[in-house]
Order: C-alpha cells, then sequence, then structure tokens
C-alpha cells in the first residue's frame, strides 16, 4: 500500500508507541549512545534515545556533539546500519555434537524474537531492500535473514540535517523515507513545540496508529514536514553524478584513477564492513576438543582480503589496485545487472570510516573528469582487457 500521512504524535505518543511496540511483544531495537557513537541496540524507554545529540561527519571523521535542542533524531547514521541487526557479523549455522545428528542452532536464539527497528533512515530502509532482493527473492533463499525479516517491524524516520559524508539525495534513496516501513515519522520542532508527523506504510503500521493516542495533521505539520525534507535536500554534503556511471566503470578498467587510489587504500575493509549492502561471508568450523562438538559460523569478509578471491592457483585480484576497482566497480556498475539496482544508497559511511579519507564520490569524479566520451558510450573494456584482474 501506498505511504499516507495519518496524523501527528507528542512526545507523549511517542512513548507510547515504544510500550505499544513493547507490550505487544516486540523487541525494540532503536539508536543509543554507546562508546561514543550513534548504535543500534535494544531499548526500553524513549530516554535511551539520543536527545539532542547531533553529529559531525567528514573523510575519516566521526564526532557526535551537542545540539542545543531537544531533537531525538536530530543526528544522521552511525556505523552500524540495521544489517548487523538483519545479517549479523557472526552468525551459527549447524552445530553437531558425538552421538547425534547435525542440527541447525535453535537453542534459544536471540535472532528469533520479533523486532521492531526504531529510527530507520531512508538510505538504510533501501539497503535492506537490496538485502531483501539478493538473499530473498531469488532462487536460493537465505533462510536465516528471511526468518528475522518475517518477524521484523519498521518504524522510520525522516532526516533533518544530513552529514557532510551523505549523498543519498543523488542515489535516490533518501532522505525522504517512501516505502519499506510500516510507520515514518517527520520530528518538528518549533513554535507549536516538538512533534511527530505520522505516515503509515502498511496495513500493520495502520493497525498500531489506530491504538496511539495521535492528533489529526493540519496544514502547518504538513507544511513544517516537507520543509525539514527540502532542507535536508539542500544540505547534502556530497554528490554524486550517476548518469551513465555503469558504462563509465566498464568502459576504465586501465584508468590511472584506479592506481592513484591504490597508493592510498590500506585495503582495511573498513568501507565493507560499514556498508549497508555488502554481504560478502565465509564459512568458519570450529571444534571443541573437550567434547567433540563442533560448529559452523557464518563470518562477515571483505572483497578488500586477499585470501577472499584466493584460488588454488592464487588470489585472483592480488592487487590493492584490482580490489578497489572490484569493489566500486561492483557497488556502482555490475550490482544493476546481477541485482537490477545499485549497490550504494549513499549513507556515506564509507567516506566517514575510511583512515585514509577516500571518497568514492570524488574518484568517481575524477575517472569522469578524464574520460574519453567515446568510451563512456560503448560501456565496454577494450577487447582482450585482462584488467580487472590486475
Amino acid at each position: 500500500m501506498a505511504s499516507a500521512v495519518v496524523g501527528v504524535l507528542d512526545v507523549g505518543g511517542l512513548v507510547a508507541l515504544l510500550d505499544l511496540l513493547r507490550g505487544d511483544g516486540w523487541t525494540v531495537i532503536g539508536p543509543t549512545v554507546q562508546d561514543g557513537v550513534i548504535a543500534q541496540a535494544e531499548i526500553q524507554s524513549l530516554d535511551e534515545l539520543p536527545r539532542g545529540v547531533g553529529d559531525e561527519q567528514d573523510g575519516a571523521h566521526y564526532r557526535l556533539r551537542d545540539r542545543d535542542d531537544a531533537a531525538l533524531f536530530g543526528y544522521v547514521v552511525g556505523p552500524q546500519s540495521w544489517k548487523s541487526v538483519l545479517f549479523p557479523a557472526h552468525e551459527l549455522l549447524r552445530r553437531v555434537r558425538p552421538g547425534t545428528e547435525p542440527s541447525p542452532d535453535a537453542e534459544g536464539d536471540p535472532e528469533r524474537r520479533r523486532l521492531a527497528l526504531f529510527g530507520v533512515r531512508s538510505c538504510d530502509l533501501h539497503a535492506i531492500a537490496v538485502h531483501d532482493r539478493v538473499l530473498t527473492d531469488r532462487a536460493h533463499v537465505d533462510p536465516h535473514y528471511s526468518a528475522r525479516r518475517e518477524q521484523t517491524l519498521i518504524v522510520a524516520v525522516s532526516c533533518s540535517e544530513p552529514a557532510g559524508t551523505c549523498f543519498c539525495s543523488s542515489m535516490g534513496t533518501g532522505p525522504d523515507p517512501e516505502e519499506g516501513f510500516d510507520l515514518a515519522l517527520t520530528e518538528l520542532l518549533d513554535d507549536r513545540g516538538q512533534r511527530f508527523v505520522v505516515r503509515t506504510g502498511t496495513a500493520r503500521g495502520t493497525a498500531l496508529w489506530e491504538r496511539l493516542p495521535g492528533l489529526p495533521a493540519n496544514e502547518t505539520d504538513l507544511a513544517g514536514a516537507a520543509v525539514v525534507v527540502d532542507t535536508a535536500v539542500s544540505r547534502m554534503g556530497r554528490q554524486l553524478d550517476t548518469e551513465g556511471i555503469r558504462e563509465l566503470l566498464y568502459a576504465n578498467p586501465d584508468h590511472p584513477q584506479w592506481e592513484d587510489v591504490a597508493s592510498r587504500c590500506l585495503a582495511c575493509s573498513n568501507c565493507t564492513l560499514v556498508c549497508p549492502t555488502c554481504f560478502c561471508t565465509s564459512v568458519e568450523d570450529r571444534t571443541d576438543l573437550a567434547d567433540g562438538s563442533s560448529e559452523r559460523w557464518r563470518v562477515w569478509d571483505s572483497c578488500f582480503t586477499s585470501e577472499f578471491s584466493h584460488l588454488h592457483g592464487g588470489s585472483v585480484r592480488p592487487t590493492t589496485r584490482a580490489r578497489y576497482r572490484q569493489w566500486a566497480t561492483h557497488k556502482l556498475a555490475s550490482w544493476w545487472d546481477q541485482f537490477g539496482s545499485s549497490g550504494c544508497v549513499g549513507c556515506g559511511r564509507c567516506i566517514a570510516w575510511c583512515p585514509a579519507t577516500i571518497d568514492i564520490t570524488a574518484e568517481v569524479a575524477a575517472i569522469r573528469a578524464t574520460s574519453a566520451p567515446s568510451l563512456v558510450a560503448s560501456g565496454t573494456p577494450g577487447e582482450g582487457s585482462d584488467a580487472y584482474h590486475r
């Protein structure tokens, strides 16, 4: 169903929403301040939200700051995306004990809980949609991810102040949530007080709203919500020209910019670990010598490690140049061929958390500025090129 504005909640109404979710058996996961960053964790009350907290983000720079108001959603995104909840970094796949049949782990698995994701930004909604396509909408479904998604409710929030690293408006993924949520909130702070314009996106969201102490939204509320979104669009910290970007990257596997970025890249994998859409994994087998039991775990991996593309004859991408090019080209170009969308949602995390201050928007712009138009139009590497493996 299409989203629709249904009304306004004051702060007391937002408290009622949290209480209602918890009373219905949902485990509410929301933003909190932990170790100097915004992190996702289970919350019990509104007091655990980052009230009056903003953030500063730029290349290799992330700092929380105090705001001069009581905004509950006055920050952008922290290093954790919701991937850490729905597709965790370490996941037990199977446990085997001597004398028993192998079986999936089901012993009090906390991921079997009904999860209400509270405060999801539009870029992350699009990232969740990417994982839905990759992990549930193809021939081979990931059963662990699918089980969590089937038990997930989402309360989204419009961004009011993008960070210096944000470029979601370039990617068409924000800053205003359009779909993929049950309820969406736009926080207003003006002379009429603090309140939240509410939209519903599903029948479940509508049913929740009908149980809340909300008021009808008036023209002032609707105009205020529109100003929040328009202001956020005008204050994006970065931009990425996506016109013909797939063809641009396909046509330039030998561009000198790849060597330039490789000279700065540490191949630390930070960009892939904070990226909300990366889904590369490896498998670890662990054996307990004391009782003979064994476990198989799925763990996050990264295309920036030499072992990731290691085959019997060695690594397919032995250089940092090849690995960065693979990551950027996959994210912005070949992802379209595989999954029908971009693999980038413009959240800017890869820029903020890169210790070498590498900026994917700047790297692509440099390639575009020095590429021959005829090559971009053709969209294919030169015949016989082995550049993708160097």
